[in-house]
């Protein structure tokens, strides 16, 4: 499976290892950066390019996940949730992990890197990369009432009005 990853300063550590890890584990990781550290440095742009990426290769039929995150991870989520396309969650245990993809079919996870250790945030990514879409009906319609909104801005039959 094809990874793209991003942080900014706070999470470059885990950027680090987690290149190595998936890389070990057989992914194909793409590093959004930032490759060195600076305090100033800004996740927006990193995050954007990792989640639309992720975006880019599923809609070419390319197996790929995003991984964003920084000092909380809030940021991080939210830039990439900027991208038409992309479910990020943002997840602090291996059971929000699991079900951001078994039940939202999520597409990026969110992980603030400044609230677990390595080892937690390496272990709530495995769980994520591993976890299949469970597919099931009441899941893939709210995922496509969430797109509907996106493209739209209403939801058909939900009283969302875009406003």
């Amino acid at each position: 499976m094809r990874i793209h990853i991003a942080t900014d300063h706070a999470g470059l550590d885990l950027s680090h290892h987690l290149i190595t890890h998936l890389s070990a584990a057989g992914h194909e990781v793409i590093d959004h950066g930032p490759r060195t550290y600076d305090a100033l440095d800004d996740y927006p742009a990193f995050c954007i390019n990792a989640a639309q990426a992720t975006v880019d290769d599923r809609e070419s039929g390319i197996e790929a996940l995003g991984v964003v995150f920084g000092g909380s991870g809030n940021g991080e989520q939210i830039a990439a949730n900027k991208v038409s396309g992309a479910r990020a969650a943002l997840v602090w245990n291996l059971s929000t992990a699991r079900l951001a993809r078994e039940h939202n079919d999520a597409n990026v996870i969110s992980i603030g890197a400044r609230e677990h250790t390595i080892a937690e945030a390496t272990s709530f990514i495995d769980a994520f990369v591993a976890e299949p879409f469970s597919d099931e009906e009441r899941h893939t319609r709210r995922i496509r009432q969430l797109g509907e909104y996106e493209r739209t801005g209403t939801i058909a039959g939900k009283n969302v009005d875009g406003r």
